[in-house]
């Protein structure tokens, strides 16, 4: 039993199971606004599992294409990916098997996610490969959860809508700028190794001045959101509180860049369970 315990807890920490909180929230904001209310314990289950084994595809292969960045990474360098708890073999077959879930849940959602899990699995895969190449990467990332707001309204109603639209274009911004903040930690790294990161590649101070405007684009297209999808005083005051908290998040990191893990994963985290808490009492009030 404890070797099943630690394998467990050796998979958890390749790919954090305990992140999903972000993307999480905003794909049930996108259902609950669909549904007009509740949707159901069944679309409930399906979401849930959608979420996991997506966000568990796109981990899977990031740590098993990064294996050998990882290594020579003092900051990763004990990942299971790395330290030997885990053979890319294993990685390689955990990737696979959640990429196959996730399309075999979206077949039991409807025929348009179904279709569209396929191009999303491929633009889940393509962030693992994007910094080698492009500085675009951070984009990557925040389409990457971008897509669960507009992934959560085809599960209740087979459609795309200009208010999902503008929702998944927040979450981008709101990822893209938090994933900039994060990548400050491997500046150094980044330019001795000659990875495409817009820290290493323009330095310190732009990425705080380019962070802090895709995190203004993420208040404007989530108060876009709100007023789209005719939602009322609560939810205005979830993009208030967003606007808030994001400021918070960045005079953390500028007073002191060893903040970073408490700004992204403390505050971005809440952020999103005050959002979707805030949207739900919109609903219900």
């Amino acid at each position: 039993m404890k070797r099943y315990i630690d394998k467990f807890k050796d998979f958890n920490e390749l790919v954090m199971f305990e992140h999903s909180i972000f993307s999480l929230p905003f794909i049930f904001i996108a259902m609950i606004v669909a549904a007009d209310g509740w949707f159901g314990f069944w679309l409930l289950f399906l979401g849930v599992f959608a979420a996991l084994s997506a966000r568990n595809f796109a981990m899977g292969l990031n740590r098993f294409a990064d294996r050998d960045i990882d290594a020579q990474n003092p900051r990763t360098a004990s990942r299971p990916n790395v330290d030997g708890r885990l053979d890319s073999t294993t990685i390689f077959l955990f990737t696979a098997l959640n990429g196959a879930v996730f399309i075999a849940v979206a077949y039991l959602i409807n025929p348009l996610a179904f279709y569209l899990g396929f191009p999303i699995l491929l633009i889940l895969g393509s962030y693992s490969y994007f910094k080698r190449f492009s500085s675009l990467a951070h984009l990557i990332l925040g389409l990457s959860l971008g897509l669960a707001p507009i992934a959560g309204v085809v599960a209740v109603s087979a459609e795309i809508t200009p208010w999902s639209v503008l929702l998944s274009f927040g979450v981008l911004f709101w990822v893209a700028g938090f994933d900039l903040l994060y990548s400050l930690q491997d500046i150094d790294f980044d330019k001795e190794k000659g990875l495409y990161s817009i820290p290493s590649k323009y330095g310190e101070d732009a990425t705080l001045i380019l962070s802090a405007l895709f995190h203004a684009l993420a208040i404007v297209f989530w108060a876009l959101f709100v007023w789209v999808a005719g939602l009322g005083f609560f939810a205005y005051n979830a993009v208030v509180l967003s606007m808030f908290m994001l400021g918070y998040e960045h005079y953390l990191i500028r007073r002191d860049f060893t903040k970073i893990d408490r700004a992204f994963f403390t505050v971005n985290g809440y952020l999103g369970i005050l959002f979707f808490i805030l949207i739900v009492m919109d609903k219900v009030f």
